[in-house]
């Protein structure tokens, strides 16, 4: 990795109707305090200007490989060195062809000819073109020299077809772009268990209690610990969410399932990170049917006190085990959090005012305290990806 103090991706862009799409991936780049450089071929110009690669990147785009560049050195070198990760997305038959034969003809070729950072292609073009045998040829070439390959998704294609060749998602290409950058593995050989998003409790066939909790924190923390080299198990309650690739994925709906679901892959890790919001009660009896309404009167549901997870798990924690737990108040945050932390066992728990700006439900960011019995750490607002990184330094810090 680099000394640099930020992270420095390259870009490159080139000629497909796809290249919008690096705009988006530019920023989901720079979400993760990544720094980056745009190179632009001049076929990508015409899909999208470099003014506006620019304006995201804050830094100059490099097109030209005989304009006059604005500092004294020879760009396209001064580029390759910068580079800790180089990446073209999206990356047509030609740049990968040149890149496959040694054949550096413009800006974009020649300054990833002379990187020696990890280089990542994301490919995206017609069915036609993707399934060619000389393009699988310059595929597997470019593989077997270390290239990392983002495979082009099947669906409808810009041309009419319906096929391969379409660009993956670029939250996928962002995704495994970290992978690649291997920032810190410091939970090699770890098993992880996170559990994240809401539960439901039915009342008749249509409906249910539930809660606000969007599995955002939960999946931002198993994305975070399966970069940093773990095995991840993640169980999740109903969300609209992509679960994160490289993980185990265990669906619950209910509380008593989040229950028995935990308590069946609770004995293999090293590390339980409970961030689900089980609700605390459910009915005491489902109507079979749906409910109707009665003409204006009142109707009263019984409720019956739910299991406590993250009490239960606690109770038979190991001692190699590292248990983290979640506090969500709106009122008394750290009382009601160091409570919490002492009844059910934890090692540590994530304390948040729910009722903050920013640190709601249905956000990206959020704002927490890290508690544990010796001490407390308040973040300021921060993504969550970027609040998961640190609940994990926590962890590491706990079981030195």
């Amino acid at each position: 990795m680099s000394s640099k103090k930020n992270t420095c991706i390259v870009l490159g862009v080139t000629g497909g109707i796809a290249a919008y799409k690096a705009c988006e991936l530019l920023r989901l780049l720079q979400k993760q305090g990544m720094d980056v450089y745009v190179v632009m071929t001049k076929h990508a110009c015409q899909f999208v200007a470099p003014l506006t690669f620019e304006t995201l990147s804050g830094h100059p785009v490099a097109v030209d490989t005989f304009e006059r560049p604005a500092t004294w050195e020879v760009e396209h070198i001064a580029l390759a060195k910068r580079a800790d990760l180089f990446l073209i997305v999206p990356a047509t038959a030609n740049i990968i062809g040149k890149m496959a034969n040694g054949i550096a003809d413009d800006m974009l070729s020649t300054t990833v000819m002379a990187t020696k950072a990890p280089v990542m292609i994301a490919p995206a073009m017609n069915t036609g073109m993707w399934q060619n045998p000389a393009t699988q040829q310059n595929i597997r070439t470019l593989e077997a020299r270390g290239v990392h390959v983002v495979a082009p998704a099947t669906g409808h294609l810009a041309c009419g077809d319906s096929g391969a060749g379409k660009l993956e998602d670029v939250s996928v290409i962002a995704e495994r772009a970290l992978d690649v950058l291997n920032r810190k593995r410091d939970l090699e050989g770890l098993s992880i268990m996170v559990t994240a998003g809401p539960t439901r409790e039915a009342l008749d066939p249509v409906r249910y209690i539930s809660n606000r909790s969007s599995g955002r924190m939960g999946y931002a923390i198993a994305r975070a610990a399966q970069r940093r080299g773990a095995k991840v198990t993640l169980l999740t309650g109903p969300v609209a969410i992509e679960p994160p690739q490289g993980v185990q994925v265990v669906p619950f709906l209910t509380t008593q399932d989040l229950l028995e679901k935990s308590l069946a892959h609770v004995a293999e890790q090293d590390i339980i990170i409970q961030s689900a919001a089980p609700a605390d009660y459910r009915a005491k009896e489902i109507a079979p049917q749906k409910m109707k309404k009665r003409g204006g009167a009142d109707m009263v549901i019984e409720l019956v006190e739910n299991p406590d997870v993250a009490a239960t798990l606690g109770a038979g924690k190991r001692a190699d085990q590292t248990f983290v737990g979640f506090a969500a108040e709106t009122n008394d945050v750290l009382e009601h959090a160091r409570g919490k932390l002492a009844k059910k066992n934890l090692d540590m728990i994530v304390a948040n005012d729910v009722t903050a700006p920013g640190a709601g439900f249905d956000v990206n960011t959020n704002i927490v305290t890290l508690i544990t019995k010796e001490n407390m750490v308040s973040l300021p607002l921060l993504t969550k990806d970027a609040v998961a990184e640190h609940i994990l330094d926590g962890i590491i810090s706990l079981r030195k």
